[in-house]
């Protein structure tokens, strides 16, 4: 689904988009030549991107979304790359806070392919560790702010939850819930079931904090059988939710 420099300069002759702020990093994805500066062919590579990603609007702009569905497109092959997320016989939910993404893996299998995902801002910082899915509601509101839907919701931490949103997921950060698109969300609540394992980690870019969870020891995947779970949920609606 990508296609580095696939479009060639005439392909579409109005591409006059202005200089991005993440225009060096997009030039190297869409393989043009590096110096931070819109050209005719980087409009034009990387409004192919943007069209294959399903960016909105494509316009050939390096800004954030087309920057963020960047960071999905190249994880899409192998998320777990880095191996961050611990490889365990059960079934995962990877939280990413660094790059903003969530995706399900069971062993060395990728059940749910990464998708971009919307963290807590300052202040309000989606938690670190391990966490198991303990109570999932499928057409949530938040009780503490203005009765905000939070379609397909599943909590995994206090009030924090994956969930659905209906606005521009790629503009600030949440209040700690993990918020994902909603079609997204709707996958993900198929993909997820109580007791299911939550793994997140990283620092949302942006915000304050510099400490990450212990490392996990790497787990080869002949060891599967004797992991260790992760620890006991509660199964009791959350006290108090974000969104």
């Amino acid at each position: 689904m990508v296609w580095p420099g696939s479009a060639g300069a005439g392909a579409v002759p109005g591409c006059a988009a202005g200089t991005g702020p993440y225009q060096r990093e997009m030039e190297k994805y869409v393989e043009q030549p590096v110096d931070g500066r819109q050209s005719v062919a980087d409009c034009v590579a990387i409004l192919a991107f943007q069209r294959s990603a399903g960016v909105r609007p494509a316009d050939g702009y390096a800004g954030l979304a087309t920057y963020r569905m960047m960071l999905v497109a190249q994880a899409r092959k192998n998320p777990n790359a880095a191996k961050k997320c611990p490889v365990r016989s059960y079934k995962v939910a990877c939280v990413d806070l660094s790059r903003q993404l969530v995706w399900v893996q069971q062993g060395s299998k990728v059940l749910y392919e990464p998708v971009p995902v919307r963290s807590g801002r300052d202040g309000y910082e989606t938690r670190t560790g391990w966490f198991r899915v303990y109570w999932r509601s499928i057409d949530h509101h938040s009780t503490l702010y203005d009765n905000a839907p939070m379609p397909y919701s599943q909590f995994f931490s206090g009030g924090q939850a994956f969930h659905g949103v209906y606005g521009d997921l790629f503009k600030g950060g949440s209040h700690g819930c993990v918020n994902l698109r909603y079609d997204d969300a709707k996958r993900l609540w198929k993909a997820l079931r109580l007791d299911d394992a939550v793994y997140v980690w990283g620092v949302k870019p942006g915000t304050w904090r510099t400490a990450d969870p212990r490392p996990v020891a790497e787990v080869p995947d002949e060891s599967l059988a004797g992991d260790p779970p992760p620890p006991p949920a509660v199964h009791t609606p959350p006290p108090v939710d974000g969104s």
